[in-house]
């Protein structure tokens, strides 16, 4: 078990001897590009299976080798054929006899093995020349040249449907079928998600296009056991139809963490700590060829950014859409709760619903008419009992402004004006004397309530407020 543990444990990194200094590279079960990092080893007799399907063993060898097998397989095959030829000429006595009339050769005109194997190319590439040819005296010559046409029917056969099924297969076109760089977790619709793009850059279309997630992460059961590099599905749309794209321009897959999630425990801190691969696998039909397509690529946990969304890439021209490809991979931060799905439930509080303006705006303001209420409730509590009685008797007249006033505008500068006041009225701690401190808090209280009410044209007494002032 430790020793499963050291290769494949929770990092499932590169073990190897570590260069002081030097970090170990993460490992990945599968790159960037699609290439699976994994190698067979030790099969012993299982290795003749290989050889039972000697077909697809040929088309899966890398090009280099295909070609030598190419090469030597013909070379072979035209080497043997030209001596089997040579050989009759031989054991017939064709090579030592004079060219006359008295001698009939099984194939005219070869005398050594260069003229046997010219003859033997001549036949099997169907030239015929008209100079070397096969008499009727010679049954084993016919012989030999009926197997050397059903042998070089089933040679050219085999080769070349494994050449031409090599040349066409769909891997290169994967190539054109992008992944971002990246994957986002964010809210989407009011529901925290796992995001990544995926875009075609070529304008053939990709048949019943259909895309797959899987989790690669090592885990322990209950009951002890370790299994590394253990597969977990990611739905990504199985049930509502979303895994079967229509990809004719980039599109943003979604994974929706819930209950049912493997990220349903994973949150921004959590997520430093985690080791996982998420393997994304992309399947369609080539519509040129009709054959199938796959396209694969992964990311670690460190290739996953909270907090993030996708640039738009889509742009409405004259007449079509243009996808600005140089943003495909480009994000951007959003505001997002740190927490997991499962904090959230538990604590409806930590989860942070995003208010429109117009509510954040109101509350805002709410509050601030809180705040002045109670500074200015302070301020009143300060005065003399006389003054608070002019006070009171300014405050129901600034109310009646408020009442009659049904623009919010109105009220924005009576806040306004009211946040003035608050500002204005801690001068009464000044060294002053009491009087001449409540005289002139009196009087800019009276100059701010006539500009509060200067638009509602409510100014009806301006000689009283003077009196006001004078006693």
């Amino acid at each position: 078990m430790s020793a499963v543990r050291r290769k494949f444990g929770d990092e499932y990194r590169a073990v190897g001897p570590a260069r002081p200094g030097a970090c170990r590279e993460r490992q990945r079960f599968v790159d960037k590009n699609g290439r699976c990092n994994v190698q067979h080893g030790n099969l012993g007799g299982e290795s003749s299976r290989y050889l039972s399907d000697l077909f697809t063993t040929l088309v899966d060898l890398k090009w280099r080798w295909n070609l030598l097998i190419f090469l030597l397989t013909y070379t072979v095959a035209w080497l043997v054929m030209a001596s089997m030829w040579w050989g009759i000429a031989y054991l017939r006595g064709d090579l030592h006899q004079a060219p006359d009339g008295t001698h009939s050769p099984c194939v005219a005109n070869v005398y050594n093995f260069p003229s046997a194997f010219l003859f033997f190319i001549e036949t099997e590439a169907t030239i015929g020349y008209g100079h070397r040819y096969i008499t009727e005296r010679c049954p084993e010559g016919i012989a030999l040249f009926l197997f050397q046409s059903l042998l070089g029917s089933i040679v050219d056969a085999f080769l070349i449907g494994c050449m031409f099924i090599k040349m066409s297969q769909p891997k290169k076109r994967a190539e054109t079928l992008m992944f971002s760089r990246a994957a986002v977790i964010s809210q989407r619709d009011g529901k925290l998600c796992l995001m990544f793009r995926v875009g075609n850059l070529r304008n053939s279309h990709m048949v019943s296009a259909q895309i797959r997630c899987k989790l690669i992460k090592s885990r322990q059961t209950p009951e002890g056991e370790f299994l590394p590099l253990d597969q977990c599905e990611l739905n990504v749309g199985f049930g509502t139809g979303a895994d079967q794209l229509f990809l004719v321009s980039p599109l943003t897959i979604c994974h929706e963490i819930n209950s049912r999630s493997p990220f349903f425990c994973l949150s921004q801190r959590s997520l430093r700590s985690e080791q996982f691969e998420i393997v994304v696998i992309l399947e369609g039909i080539v519509e040129t060829t009709g054959m199938t397509c796959q396209a694969r690529t992964s990311y670690t946990e460190d290739e996953v950014l909270w907090g993030h969304r996708f640039l738009p890439v889509m742009s409405l021209e004259d007449g079509f859409f243009r996808v600005d490809y140089s943003q495909f991979h480009a994000t951007f931060e959003v505001p997002t709760p740190p927490y997991s799905v499962k904090e959230q439930e538990e604590n409806p509080s930590l989860s942070s619903p995003f208010d429109s303006p117009v509510d954040s705006n109101r509350s805002r303001r709410k509050q601030i008419c809180s705040f002045d209420c109670v500074d200015i409730a302070g301020e009143k509590s300060k005065l003399p009992f006389k003054l608070q009685k002019i006070s009171l008797r300014k405050e129901n007249l600034q109310r009646r402004a408020l009442r009659m006033s049904s623009s919010n505008t109105e009220k924005t500068r009576s806040t306004g004006d009211l946040l003035s006041i608050q500002e204005i009225s801690p001068m009464s701690d000044s060294e002053d004397d009491d009087d001449r401190i409540q005289l002139r808090a009196l009087k800019i209280n009276a100059k701010a309530l006539m500009w509060s009410t200067g638009d509602l044209k409510l100014q009806e007494n301006p000689p009283s407020m003077c009196s006001l002032e004078m006693k």
